[in-house]
């Protein structure tokens, strides 16, 4: 598969790392549906990337919002053989903090969001690449997971966020094993440190700290290699059920 033929859903595409993605799919001449749950930031970053992308509003914990939004990109892009599971929060807390034990809803709240997010999005979109005409290799698509390091080095006030991440990364490898039969591969990647928004609204002293941090190259990592990686494993079939560290050789500390 070339990415210029790629009929795309990605998830949490209205900004960070998903909205990378996006954009580098049109820039190439793909076809993408932006789902995400910020309507005003989602319309516009559809928007301003042209014909080529379009936004449906999704909140990915609902089973039915997820099946109703990928039917319906699959009408507008007239075909899905790539998903992108960009959608995602941080859930940073301590089990233990100053105002006592984490709340139960939090650490629930974390995992629908993270994991069970993306099992809604990849079954319903496996449901609909199985019907794809295969290609060279019998391929009918890709379902892509944002794993992250923290998978497999969680920091201190992180419980919630690395479970869900190394759960999604766990489930990589069965999933690409089961829909092996069908032509549709599943792969994670596991970012570093990276700019996205939510960087912006740190210090320039603490995002240089965290750039110290990354061995080589010793920098945050952008958005658009994450978008740049995406590609290649959309156009390399041998990619299937693993994890890749995306992160400049980077092992957290404990905090």
């Amino acid at each position: 598969m070339k990415i210029q033929d790629a009929r795309a859903v990605v998830t949490g595409g209205a900004s960070g790392l998903g909205h990378a993605v996006a954009r580098h799919i049109a820039d190439k001449g793909g076809r993408v549906v932006i789902l995400d749950v910020q309507e005003g930031p989602g319309r516009a970053a559809a928007a301003a990337l042209g014909a080529n992308a379009s936004f449906m509003r999704c909140d990915v914990t609902s089973e039915a919002e997820v099946n109703a939004a990928m039917e319906g990109a699959h009408s507008r892009l007239a075909g899905l053989n790539l998903l992108v599971n960009c959608a995602g929060v941080i859930g940073a807390g301590r089990v233990l903090g100053k105002n006592g034990p984490m709340a139960g809803e939090f650490f629930t709240k974390v995992i629908h969001i993270n994991l069970i997010g993306t099992f809604l999005c990849d079954k319903a979109a496996a449901a609909l690449m199985q019907n794809n005409t295969p290609g060279p290799d019998g391929e009918r698509g890709l379902l892509l997971h944002t794993s992250s390091v923290a998978a497999f080095e969680g920091q201190i006030g992180q419980a919630a966020y690395s479970a869900t991440k190394a759960a999604v990364a766990g489930m990589t490898l069965p999933i690409a094993r089961e829909l092996a039969r069908l032509g549709i591969r599943c792969v994670s990647i596991a970012p570093g440190i990276f700019h996205t928004p939510m960087m912006d609204g740190m210090s320039k002293e603490v995002q240089d700290s965290l750039a110290a941090q990354v061995p080589f190259p010793a920098r945050l990592g952008k958005p658009e290699e994450f978008a740049q990686l995406v590609a290649s494993v959309f156009e390399i079939p041998m990619l299937n059920g693993a994890t890749i560290r995306l992160d400049g050789a980077i092992r957290m500390q404990p905090k």
